[in-house]
């Protein structure tokens, strides 16, 4: 998949030139410093000088922005450059940690070289279990089986297990189900196995053995793979002589025992049914070669056995128990449903994520690898020119882990895991819709682009409006019947964050993300966010009053004519919502060159300001008229951004509600000691 500008396609105003036409804009020290730190921690070996066809393994862009900011946000009274690299440095080691240069067994080495299967979500690895000393009942081991014996004078099988990313083995002793398994010399758990387990519980070393072991778990799925011709010869005769179709009442009521072979279509979150006493509840959908489906259940302790499935996966069940809806209190429409019986045994064909490899665009090349290669070798241009991302079952391309920056530009439809960085140029509730749902447009240097974020309740993000600067990861890109790309968010899917750096309290205070800006140079670059050493002036024309806001969204509440009030901003009824006092300050700031006007509320007006709304409410008329005379020549460090909506034909008012006529907004203030 080969990037182009697709411009034609995409809502979004591309005015501005890809080849640097125009005025020239100064690099954002955010980014900038993204970029060190990739080089920092991303060495040339990541970029595998070897050829190999597994390709890039450094850090993502997007994991680099993410963790950072994580960091700002631990780190709220500022970060210096040594903090921020150094948690880089042992977050990306501790990822890595598996990947360095240990002796694992050969048996695994040699598997190693062919496994292409992406990580389950809760999996953990063996050497993390030696380091922890402790495993939690919902972790998923994902192993090869090294060894299969038994233990010295006892009839108790043991497995010895590695895994792809560990030095270490260990023991598991095998639950009793699956004895006739791995009874030698044909069972099928032995050597170079790949087996899933979870519900696995530990014994320590400290609990009178000489090494961890796994003690017996009965949720364990042999993994099974169709290029392999006796795997090939198991599946065909002992699980496609079965189908859906052919279980009877009369079969289930005379114990036939059925062997069936489905793809998983779905699995359901987990389910709490208060009527039936809270009993818990997950629901895997299958569908057999012939299109039937039916529902394989699990109950209570089994649901954790749903973390070892994946969705587009095949799954044989021998001998699952079949229930009868109508014998059961199942409320279903469904004739029978499939559950885990104290007899089945489940085998796994996982579903394998094909790679897309993906040529960096024009713009990644042009702005990301020359700056980053530049200094080991400046004849050079960059050396990651693809990288192998994980495609799955319907075409969409996975680019969480792509290494550089993505921009509006290079967005097409299939992508997922999309990460970008921006600037807010309009954001607002969609009225006529059930959902929960606000329409968002980002601008970066390449375009703009409209996106859809979906809320589960109601807005969660804090105060976010126009010119505030934001980092949005979890995005997918898709197109319209419009013919054109647009971008949507969910705050409950994985990998979903969005941050507003303009509000971060870390940014006026540490000097390596952040380079400082004097107020004369507001007006070339009205679209950036500026950080800069103010003192407040001309106190006579500051303008201070309290109002009502909406907690959750930090926007002003109005009275509607009906009495209620409703949130200016997420358009709902507040008066089951919290609803605080807060500031409306406007006020003059200067440097030795030139003064502004500008406005705030929330907790940066208390900054300025000093004191709480609900203190200055108490004051008396002359007090509060008094009060910013006191605060003439205080000298703060701030973050200003451009509140001004572009006049764009068609668009809604040019102004934020809260900002008048007043341009800049400060979204952030630090007092100067």
């Amino acid at each position: 998949m080969a990037f182009s500008d697709g411009a034609s396609l995409m809502e979004t105003d591309n005015h501005k030139k890809l080849e640097g036409e125009g005025e020239d804009e100064e690099e954002d020290p955010f980014l900038a410093f993204i970029e060190y730190a990739w080089s920092v921690i991303s060495p040339e070996e990541d970029e595998d000088p070897s050829g190999n066809e597994e390709g890039y393994n450094g850090a993502g862009w997007s994991w680099i922005a993410s963790r950072i900011l994580k960091t700002c946000i631990s780190y709220s009274s500022g970060v210096t450059a040594a903090i921020l690299l150094s948690d880089l440095s042992q977050a990306w080691s501790e990822q890595r940690r598996v990947g360095g240069s240990k002796k694992r067994p050969e048996i695994i080495d040699q598997m190693k070289r062919k496994h292409r299967r992406a990580k389950l979500p809760n999996t953990v690895t063996i050497d993390s279990i030696y380091e922890k000393n402790f495993l939690s009942l919902s972790s998923v081991l994902e192993a090869v089986v090294v060894d299969a014996h038994v233990l010295p004078g006892t009839n108790i099988y043991m497995l010895t297990l590695g895994d792809y990313w560990s030095s270490n083995t260990i023991d598991l002793y095998l639950h009793r189900r699956y004895y006739d398994l791995v009874d030698p010399p044909n069972g099928i758990l032995k050597k170079a196995r790949e087996i899933f387990l979870t519900g696995c519980y530990l014994r320590t070393a400290k609990e009178g053995c000489g090494s961890p072991r796994l003690l017996p778990t009965e949720y364990l799925v042999i993994l099974l793979d169709e290029d392999l011709d006796d795997d090939a010869i198991l599946i065909g005769a002992q699980f496609c002589s079965d189908s859906f179709s052919s279980i009877s009442h009369a079969g289930v009521k005379n114990g036939v025992s059925y062997s069936l072979y489905a793809r998983i279509e779905s699995i359901t979150s987990l389910e709490i049914l208060e009527q039936c006493g809270g009993l818990q509840r997950k629901q895997i959908t299958l569908v057999d070669n012939d299109g039937v489906k039916l529902r394989f259940l699990l109950w209570n302790e089994q649901v954790i056995l749903a973390n070892l499935f994946s969705v587009g996966s095949m799954l044989a069940l021998d001998r699952p128990y079949i229930a009868i809806a109508a014998e059961s209190a199942l409320e279903t429409s469904d004739e029978f449903c499939l559950e885990y019986g104290t007899a089945t045994q489940l085998y796994l064909v996982p579903f394998v994520q094909h790679e897309e490899q993906v040529c960096l665009s024009s713009t990644q090349n042009r702005t990301q690898g020359s700056k980053l290669h530049a200094a080991a070798d400046p004849t050079q241009g960059p050396k990651v020119s693809q990288v192998s991302l994980p495609c799955d079952s319907q075409g969409s391309i996975d680019f969480s882990n792509y290494p550089f920056q993505l921009f509006v530009a290079d967005l097409h439809g299939k992508m997922t895991g999309i990460s970008l960085y921006g600037v807010v140029r309009d954001v607002f509730r969609e009225r006529e819709t059930a959902g929960v749902i606000f329409l968002l447009k980002l601008e970066d240097s390449t375009g703009s682009i409209w996106a859809k974020l979906h809320f589960s309740q109601s807005w969660s993000l804090g105060r976010v409006s126009v010119g505030h600067t934001a980092y949005i990861s979890g995005l997918t890109c898709s197109k319209t019947k419009q013919d054109r790309f647009e971008l949507s968010w969910c705050e409950t899917d994985d990998g979903a964050s969005f941050i507003n750096l303009s509000c971060l309290p870390a940014l006026v205070n540490s000097s390596c993300l952040h380079k400082l800006s004097r107020l004369s140079d507001l007006s070339s670059r009205r679209n950036s966010m500026h950080i800069c050493r103010v003192w407040i002036d001309q106190v006579d024309h500051c303008h201070v009053t309290t109002r009502f806001s909406h907690a959750p969204c930090g926007h002003f509440v109005k009275e509607m004519p009906s009495g209620a009030v409703e949130c200016s901003f997420c358009h709902c009824d507040c008066d089951s919502e919290v609803v605080m006092r807060a500031f409306y300050l406007k006020l003059t700031l200067a440097d030795k060159n030139t003064k502004i006007f500008a406005w705030c509320t929330g907790q940066t007006a208390m900054e300025l300001l000093q004191i709480s709304p609900d203190e200055f409410y108490e004051l008396s008329e002359d007090e509060q008229v008094m009060y910013p005379s006191s605060l003439e020549n205080e000298r703060f460090i701030v973050a200003l951004v451009n509140c001004k909506r572009q006049a764009v034909h068609g668009s809604r008012d040019s102004q934020t509600p809260e900002a008048d006529a007043v341009s800049w907004e400060i979204t952030r203030a630090l007092k100067c000691e």
